[in-house]
Protein backbone atom coordinates (compact mmCIF):
# COMPACT_ATOMS: atom_id res chain seq x y z
CA UNK A 1 0.00 0.00 0.00
CA UNK A 2 1.33 3.35 -0.92
CA UNK A 3 1.52 5.75 2.01
CA UNK A 4 -0.15 8.67 2.85
CA UNK A 5 1.68 11.63 4.59
CA UNK A 6 2.58 11.11 7.64
CA UNK A 7 1.14 13.57 10.46
CA UNK A 8 3.80 14.31 13.20
CA UNK A 9 2.40 16.05 16.19
CA UNK A 10 2.90 17.35 19.78
CA UNK A 11 -0.41 18.32 22.34
CA UNK A 12 0.07 20.67 24.21
CA UNK A 13 -2.62 22.68 27.45
CA UNK A 14 -2.25 26.15 27.34
CA UNK A 15 -2.52 29.22 29.37
CA UNK A 16 -3.33 32.47 28.21
CA UNK A 17 0.04 33.86 28.66
CA UNK A 18 1.17 30.81 27.07
CA UNK A 19 -1.25 30.52 23.74
CA UNK A 20 -0.38 34.61 23.45
CA UNK A 21 3.53 33.66 23.13
CA UNK A 22 2.56 30.82 20.54
CA UNK A 23 0.81 32.96 18.24
CA UNK A 24 2.65 35.55 18.23
CA UNK A 25 3.26 36.34 14.38
CA UNK A 26 1.05 33.62 13.62
CA UNK A 27 -0.99 33.48 10.52
CA UNK A 28 -5.02 32.33 10.94
CA UNK A 29 -5.88 29.82 7.71
CA UNK A 30 -8.80 28.60 9.03
CA UNK A 31 -11.85 28.58 11.72
CA UNK A 32 -14.56 26.55 12.29
CA UNK A 33 -16.25 23.81 13.92
CA UNK A 34 -15.40 19.96 13.55
CA UNK A 35 -17.24 17.05 14.58
CA UNK A 36 -15.39 14.23 14.88
CA UNK A 37 -17.24 10.30 15.33
CA UNK A 38 -15.13 7.21 16.17
CA UNK A 39 -15.55 3.81 15.48
CA UNK A 40 -14.61 0.43 16.19
CA UNK A 41 -15.68 -3.09 17.05
CA UNK A 42 -17.23 -3.98 20.84
CA UNK A 43 -13.93 -5.57 21.56
CA UNK A 44 -11.76 -2.33 20.57
CA UNK A 45 -9.80 -4.24 17.70
CA UNK A 46 -8.76 -1.10 15.97
CA UNK A 47 -7.94 1.31 19.43
CA UNK A 48 -6.09 -1.25 20.98
CA UNK A 49 -3.19 -1.12 18.05
CA UNK A 50 -2.97 2.72 17.86
CA UNK A 51 -5.73 2.38 14.59
CA UNK A 52 -8.38 5.04 14.58
CA UNK A 53 -11.41 5.24 12.40
CA UNK A 54 -13.31 8.33 12.52
CA UNK A 55 -15.45 10.67 10.07
CA UNK A 56 -15.05 14.21 10.42
CA UNK A 57 -17.73 16.51 9.30
CA UNK A 58 -18.73 13.58 7.23
CA UNK A 59 -15.68 11.96 5.59
CA UNK A 60 -14.24 9.36 6.34
CA UNK A 61 -10.32 9.04 7.90
CA UNK A 62 -7.51 6.41 9.01
CA UNK A 63 -5.13 7.65 11.35
CA UNK A 64 -2.62 4.64 11.92
CA UNK A 65 -0.13 4.63 14.96
CA UNK A 66 3.15 4.12 13.42
CA UNK A 67 4.68 1.58 16.44
CA UNK A 68 8.17 1.99 16.63
CA UNK A 69 8.02 5.50 18.63
CA UNK A 70 7.66 6.11 21.78
CA UNK A 71 4.77 8.00 22.73
CA UNK A 72 5.90 10.31 25.39
CA UNK A 73 8.20 11.72 22.64
CA UNK A 74 4.64 12.60 20.33
CA UNK A 75 2.54 11.28 17.83
CA UNK A 76 3.16 9.92 14.94
CA UNK A 77 0.42 8.38 12.45
CA UNK A 78 0.29 7.61 9.10
CA UNK A 79 -2.94 9.48 7.61
CA UNK A 80 -5.38 7.41 5.08
CA UNK A 81 -8.00 10.00 3.74
CA UNK A 82 -8.65 7.43 0.25
CA UNK A 83 -11.50 6.13 0.86
CA UNK A 84 -10.51 2.82 -1.54
CA UNK A 85 -7.44 2.50 0.55
CA UNK A 86 -9.17 2.61 3.87
CA UNK A 87 -11.51 -0.15 2.79
CA UNK A 88 -8.38 -2.13 1.73
CA UNK A 89 -6.52 -1.60 4.91
CA UNK A 90 -9.98 -2.46 6.82
CA UNK A 91 -10.38 -5.65 4.96
CA UNK A 92 -14.08 -4.11 4.25
CA UNK A 93 -16.22 -4.80 0.75
CA UNK A 94 -15.87 -2.71 -2.08
CA UNK A 95 -19.36 -3.56 -2.88
CA UNK A 96 -21.47 -1.50 -0.19
CA UNK A 97 -21.90 1.65 1.14
CA UNK A 98 -19.01 2.72 3.23
CA UNK A 99 -21.01 2.88 6.40
CA UNK A 100 -22.36 -0.51 5.36
CA UNK A 101 -19.88 -2.54 4.91
CA UNK A 102 -17.95 -1.56 8.61
CA UNK A 103 -21.68 -2.66 9.72
CA UNK A 104 -21.70 -5.79 8.19
CA UNK A 105 -18.04 -6.32 10.13
CA UNK A 106 -19.35 -4.93 13.18
CA UNK A 107 -17.50 -1.76 13.10
CA UNK A 108 -19.70 0.75 15.03
CA UNK A 109 -19.72 4.35 16.29
CA UNK A 110 -18.56 4.79 19.90
CA UNK A 111 -17.61 8.46 20.48
CA UNK A 112 -18.48 11.96 19.40
CA UNK A 113 -17.08 14.99 19.79
CA UNK A 114 -17.78 18.12 18.00
CA UNK A 115 -14.95 20.93 18.50
CA UNK A 116 -14.84 24.35 17.81
CA UNK A 117 -11.12 24.65 15.85
CA UNK A 118 -8.86 27.62 15.19
CA UNK A 119 -5.64 26.57 12.87
CA UNK A 120 -2.80 28.75 12.33
CA UNK A 121 0.80 28.68 10.28
CA UNK A 122 3.63 29.96 12.04
CA UNK A 123 7.50 29.32 10.79
CA UNK A 124 6.03 26.28 8.89
CA UNK A 125 4.45 24.61 11.69
CA UNK A 126 0.25 24.00 11.73
CA UNK A 127 -0.68 24.96 15.27
CA UNK A 128 -4.63 23.90 16.02
CA UNK A 129 -6.50 25.01 18.89
CA UNK A 130 -9.16 23.13 19.92
CA UNK A 131 -11.79 23.65 21.98
CA UNK A 132 -13.87 20.32 22.65
CA UNK A 133 -17.73 20.28 23.58
CA UNK A 134 -17.10 18.37 26.75
CA UNK A 135 -15.17 21.05 28.32
CA UNK A 136 -11.62 19.83 27.60
CA UNK A 137 -8.99 22.60 25.73
CA UNK A 138 -6.24 21.59 23.50
CA UNK A 139 -3.04 22.73 21.59
CA UNK A 140 -1.50 21.55 18.64
CA UNK A 141 1.75 21.48 17.31
CA UNK A 142 1.95 19.66 13.44
CA UNK A 143 4.20 18.72 10.50
CA UNK A 144 3.77 16.64 7.59
CA UNK A 145 6.29 14.47 6.20
CA UNK A 146 6.03 12.20 3.59
CA UNK A 147 8.86 9.40 4.48
CA UNK A 148 9.06 7.31 8.66
CA UNK A 149 12.88 8.15 8.17
CA UNK A 150 11.70 12.15 8.37
CA UNK A 151 9.63 11.44 11.97
CA UNK A 152 12.28 12.00 14.00
CA UNK A 153 13.62 15.20 12.99
CA UNK A 154 10.01 16.37 12.77
CA UNK A 155 9.42 16.09 16.48
CA UNK A 156 12.49 17.50 17.29
CA UNK A 157 11.74 20.67 15.55
CA UNK A 158 8.54 20.72 17.04
CA UNK A 159 9.98 20.40 20.62
CA UNK A 160 12.80 23.23 20.00
CA UNK A 161 10.03 25.62 18.48
CA UNK A 162 7.75 24.72 21.82
CA UNK A 163 10.70 25.44 24.20
CA UNK A 164 11.28 28.44 22.06
CA UNK A 165 8.26 29.80 23.07
CA UNK A 166 8.34 28.51 26.99
CA UNK A 167 5.31 25.83 26.19
CA UNK A 168 5.34 23.28 28.84
CA UNK A 169 6.21 19.67 27.45
CA UNK A 170 4.23 17.59 30.11
CA UNK A 171 2.75 14.96 27.96
CA UNK A 172 -1.21 15.47 27.10
CA UNK A 173 -4.12 12.77 26.24
CA UNK A 174 -5.43 13.72 23.28
CA UNK A 175 -9.31 14.59 22.59
CA UNK A 176 -10.55 11.07 22.28
CA UNK A 177 -8.51 9.74 24.90
CA UNK A 178 -9.15 12.60 27.09
CA UNK A 179 -13.13 11.74 26.19
CA UNK A 180 -12.82 8.24 26.84
CA UNK A 181 -11.27 8.57 30.32
CA UNK A 182 -14.12 10.56 31.41
CA UNK A 183 -16.88 8.70 30.14
CA UNK A 184 -16.02 4.92 29.28
CA UNK A 185 -13.59 4.29 31.23
CA UNK A 186 -13.51 0.18 30.35
CA UNK A 187 -12.03 1.10 26.93
CA UNK A 188 -9.86 3.81 28.20
CA UNK A 189 -8.34 1.01 30.93
CA UNK A 190 -8.01 -1.24 28.01
CA UNK A 191 -5.98 1.38 25.69
CA UNK A 192 -3.50 1.82 28.89
CA UNK A 193 -3.34 -2.00 29.37
CA UNK A 194 -2.74 -2.44 25.66
CA UNK A 195 0.20 -0.26 26.05
CA UNK A 196 -0.79 1.70 23.41
CA UNK A 197 -1.64 4.82 26.09
CA UNK A 198 0.47 5.42 28.99
CA UNK A 199 -1.24 8.64 30.62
Amino acid sequence: MVLDMIEVEKKFRLTSDQEENLLRGAELIKEGTNVDVFFDTQEFTYSLQDIWLRTRNGKYELKVGQKDHQKQTGAIYEEIENEMRIRAFLKLSDTLPLAEALQAVGIFPYCRIAKARKSYRRDGFRIDLDICDFGYELAEIELLVEHPSQTTKALERIQTFADSVGLDSTPQRGKVIEYLFRFQPEHYQALVNSGVIDL
